[in-house]
């Protein structure tokens, strides 16, 4: 595994990135999120609709305003985006665009995961997502998250072909480093799951102060564990912190991140994944 150098925009004084993700995931009509906050999953074969409209509130609602917290913040995230989502709300697209935001590829639905599929259904989704995103964002994503972070044994040489040139299925290291493909070359970019409404709010119950607790703590003591570069993500869901409880997490969040000088503010894709001197 070959680390890449700091890009030219990580000021070498500033070992730690922190990087902001918004996650717009969609569902496909006959399914819904396999976790949602009732906590009690129904049996099989059952279609949840309390999950559905719950996940339905990210683009209504939610995505909006994280982007309203964002522009008072002054701070440019990463929307990873579901294929099917955008096609059914290319104005959210347009105004994540025109936000000055960057547009990655989230899948085309959340409940199909590429590990599971077969090539050519994998490909086919891969290309329908990114044509989606390509004709309602106005601009070619670059970069892939793919559902549930579980890409298949294929997945990064196809992004390959597929001209995308980052990739964010990876969980092994603390800097971004270059996967050769038989297609080429793409840009592994670490996803760090520490600061994620999902796992902290959804899955362990926590209350939405945890968010930028654990943010605090991991930036003010990053120097006593070595001080060594690494990326460090704030990563929310539109339909889970975009709600008034964890937007207001989101937004202490990004201002504790404003006021630190030992930090960097980079985006995965223009600094991490796009600006290395390799």
């Amino acid at each position: 595994m070959a680390i890449l150098p700091l890009p030219a925009a990580w000021p070498p004084e500033r070992p730690l990135a922190i990087s902001v993700s918004v996650m717009l995931e969609g569902w496909a009509d006959d399914s819904a999120p396999g976790i949602g906050p009732m906590g009690n999953p129904l049996k099989a074969g059952v279609l949840d609709l309390q999950a559905r409209s719950w996940a339905d509130y990210g683009p209504k609602v939610g995505a909006w305003r994280l982007l309203d917290i964002l522009a008072g913040a002054d701070a440019k995230a990463v929307f990873y985006v579901s294929g099917l989502l955008a096609e059914r709300y290319p104005d959210l697209m347009r105004a994540i665009t025109a936000a000055g935001h960057v547009v990655a590829a989230h899948g085309w639905t959340q409940n199909v995961i590429p590990a599971t599929q077969s090539a050519e259904d994998e490909v086919r989704d891969l290309r329908r997502c990114l044509e989606t995103l390509t004709h309602t964002a106005g601009t070619r994503p670059l970069g892939w998250l793919s559902p549930r972070c579980t890409p298949s044994e294929r997945t990064t040489a196809l992004l390959a072909d597929a001209g995308f040139t980052w990739h964010a299925d990876f969980f092994d290291s603390d800097l971004p480093y270059r996967i050769r493909t038989p297609n080429g070359p793409v840009t592994a970019v670490p996803f760090t799951m520490e600061v994620n409404d999902m796992p902290l709010y959804i899955r362990y119950g926590s209350e939405p102060e945890a968010f930028t607790r654990i943010l605090t703590r991991l930036v003010e003591n990053w120097h006593a564990i070595g001080n060594r570069p690494g990326c460090l993500d704030i990563t929310t869901h539109a339909h889970v912190f975009g709600r008034p409880a964890g937007a207001i997490e989101f937004k202490r969040s990004l201002e504790f991140v404003r006021q630190r000088a030992d930090v960097a503010w980079l985006t995965h894709h223009q600094a991490l994944a796009g600006l290395f001197n390799a």
